[in-house]
């Protein structure tokens, strides 16, 4: 039996985008019978790290990397850990963001929108772009039901969803703002951690704030437009074809940023410090015109289908087999 390591963080600063791609890949390999184990915190995570004990995968603070066939990092802070897993008898698969969380390792997964060049760095196989990407199981089922959904209502249903921790309530109040300016009618659920400033909406608008939970996808599934993070929950937005507003929380979210509007993926709303009448302005375009809509949800489902972690763990094993 193949043992796997999955060694990641959450916090209310990291948020908890490591984690949920971490719960994607204990999904796949406890599928092809593999032990699995996951190592690190899950602090602002726990209704994703919840998975982890559906699957009977144990969580622990650390564990020494011995007595396991391959180790899977998602880690910006985590350096060089190639020799040190290699000299313990397992393959390393490393889960970087463009240079985010970058390090030497036999297979080195990149699910960006358009990855960069990258050094070599002695590295064994690349496997870049967004085929790769991890995707839970439920965004895969959920992509299903968001497929038999009926047309629009009268008021477009609004989710607005950033990811990490209370310290985007800010953000998240200016987008709110943002929202009630358009003066469109609508129906908004805002997950947020903290409490952010409310303004008072107008005729026909609603805003329902409450903690991100494992209700999400249910919301996203009758979503007609969803704000959220250039991050990972964009690619599960992208899988589910919600069609999305995206913002720039932080630096290693420019280069996935700019992909996703380049690539027609997304409207962009601009940085998270520099929101302005230009974001009004996008959503008042997006809600208004549901065939601009539809064509957001179009080219994003076409590019990310939810195999990902299917083709990493396929190469996995070759890699085993091979090496």
């Amino acid at each position: 039996m193949t043992r796997l390591l999955l060694r990641a963080d959450a916090s209310p600063s990291i948020g908890a985008g490591h984690v949920s791609r971490m719960v994607a890949y204990a999904e796949r390999a406890v599928a092809r019978g593999w032990e699995v184990v996951f190592s690190g915190r899950v602090d602002n995570a726990e209704w994703l790290a919840a998975r982890f004990g559906e699957l009977s995968v144990p969580v622990v603070p650390s564990v020494p990397f011995e007595g396991f066939d391959a180790v899977v990092v998602d880690h910006y802070g985590l350096g060089e850990v190639r020799e040190e897993v290699n000299a313990a008898g397992a393959l390393l698969v490393s889960i970087e963001d463009d240079v985010f969380g970058r390090r030497a390792a036999d297979l080195v997964v990149d699910c960006a929108f358009e990855p960069g060049p990258r050094p070599d760095d002695g590295s064994g196989e690349l496997l870049r772009g967004v085929r790769y990407a991890p995707l839970r199981e439920a965004v895969v089922q959920a992509r299903e039901k968001r497929s038999e959904r009926r047309s629009d209502g009268e008021r477009p249903r609004v989710t607005v969803v950033l990811g990490g921790g209370a310290e985007w309530a800010e953000t998240v109040s200016a987008l709110l703002r943002a929202l009630r300016d358009t003066r469109l009618p609508f129906e908004a659920d805002v997950l947020v951690r903290g409490e952010p400033a409310v303004p008072e909406p107008l005729s026909g608008q609603e805003f329902r704030v409450a903690p991100p939970g494992p209700g999400l996808l249910g919301l996203l599934v009758e979503t007609d437009l969803a704000i959220s993070a250039a991050g990972v929950t964009l690619l599960e937005l992208c899988c589910l074809g919600v069609p999305t507003a995206v913002v720039r929380l932080v630096p290693n979210q420019d280069a996935g940023y700019r992909a996703a509007l380049g690539l027609g993926l997304a409207a962009g709303l601009g940085s998270a410090d520099a929101l302005d009448g230009h974001a009004t302005e996008t959503l008042r375009g997006l809600m208004s015109d549901p065939s601009a809509r539809n064509g957001l949800s179009a080219t994003s489902m076409a590019l990310v289908d939810g195999r990902g972690v299917d083709r990493v763990l396929d190469r996995l094993e070759k890699t085993r087999v091979t090496g």
